[in-house]
């Protein structure tokens, strides 16, 4: 039941056009393929690519090892949302590795005119003249650009890790946001196997450097430094639900009314906030007591899950996931966890509960809203 976010400390767009051109600030990530080039390369027309470069805070990732996921059945999602995308045919493949050498982000945006240079480019890891990606003589187990035998100027372009590779592959109606399940490359970096510089998002290698415009796509997706709500995201997802009903009777039957509790409307970036559901009857059948039947609280069934839409644009930015977003339940009611790092601040959202009473499934929508402001 739990779904914690890292936005990245850092990315950048390299670009084999541009072997020193940095482009930190930019709004805008690429992995695309082009047939243009440049003004060194004039009288010699190789294609060119674009890769992006994405890093997380290293110390953010095990602080939440270490002090939240207490259980091994997690998983860990890459997800950047698409700003323009075209070109793609039935065989378009973007791939993610882990970065096997460290590199800094820079200032330098694409129309930047003289060039900056102070940061991370297709050549330099660093900035221009400073620490240059490994070209020839890879480490075992890490590999770089291809094709340096007929286009030299594909040497650079990062150095990344060949194990636990994800991809996603495209066709002409799929959707082109990003999803990749990154979770063995986590585990990597949590083992210490490999070091966390962060991810490469790349074509495959046999779609990179092809002379032909048949072949060439557009991919592009909002940056970090984005003016949107869609910056990249680190998602990782756990169940550390529980379901302990106690003296509590089962909702069974409908019509029936739920209430959120705990819900003081207002909620910083670290909070960590735990919702009290409330479950009743909307009609309760009429016997003679002291107490209301109103205030009886009842316990959802586990077939219970919540979701959380930005109330402005009506998005899911936490969808209903069976195994993620499980509605916990102990002798006083249910309840579920929100880490509200992963919402953009200053934007409101509401809370949805889903839940299968008397083999109806039901989406409860009573305007359980909440605001996420900078601290």
């Amino acid at each position: 039941m739990a779904i914690y976010k890292l936005f990245p400390s850092a990315d950048a767009t390299i670009y084999s056009a541009f072997p020193a051109m940095n482009t930190g600030l930019d709004e805008i990530l690429e992995g695309s393929t082009s047939t243009e080039v440049s003004a060194l390369q004039s009288t010699i027309p190789y294609p060119q690519v674009s890769r992006a470069l994405i890093k997380f805070d290293t110390a953010e990732i095990s602080d939440i090892f270490t002090n939240n996921i207490k259980t091994s059945a997690w998983q860990a999602s890459l997800k950047l949302l698409a700003a323009n995308v075209t070109g793609i045919t039935d065989t378009t493949t973007l791939a993610v590795n882990a970065l096997a050498e460290d590199w800094a982000m820079g200032t330098g945006k694409y129309a930047d005119s003289p060039e900056t240079q102070n940061g991370v480019s297709w050549t330099w890891r660093s900035s221009s003249g400073s620490n240059a990606w490994t070209t020839t003589g890879f480490t075992p187990g890490t590999t770089g650009s291809y094709n340096l035998t007929t286009n030299p100027y594909s040497a650079g372009g990062g150095v990344w890790y060949t194990a636990s590779q994800a991809s996603q592959s495209f066709n002409y109606y799929s959707t082109v946001d990003l999803n990749f399940n990154i979770t063995p490359i986590v585990r990597l970096w949590n083992s210490g196997s490999i070091n966390k510089y962060g991810l490469i998002v790349r074509q495959t290698q046999s779609q990179e450097f092809i002379a032909s415009v048949n072949n060439t796509s557009t991919l592009k997706y909002f940056s970090r430094d984005t003016h949107t709500i869609y910056p990249p995201c680190l998602e990782l997802k756990w169940d550390d639900s529980t379901y302990n009903t106690g003296s509590l009777s089962l909702l069974s039957t409908t019509p029936a009314i739920v209430a959120l509790d705990n819900n003081p409307g207002v909620f910083y970036p670290e909070s960590i906030n735990t919702f009290r559901v409330n479950a009743g009857l909307q009609n309760p059948r009429r016997v003679w007591q002291t107490a209301s039947l109103y205030t009886i609280n009842y316990a959802l069934p586990q077939a219970s899950y919540y979701a959380i839409k930005d109330l402005d644009t009506d998005e899911y930015v936490i969808d209903f996931d069976t195994t993620y977003t499980k509605i916990s339940c102990d002798p006083t009611g249910n309840f579920f966890t929100v880490y509200m790092n992963g919402l953009e601040p200053e934007r409101y959202y509401k809370i949805l509960i889903q839940s299968t009473i008397g083999g109806s499934t039901i989406v409860f929508d009573n305007q359980y809203n909440f605001k996420v402001v900078n601290g």
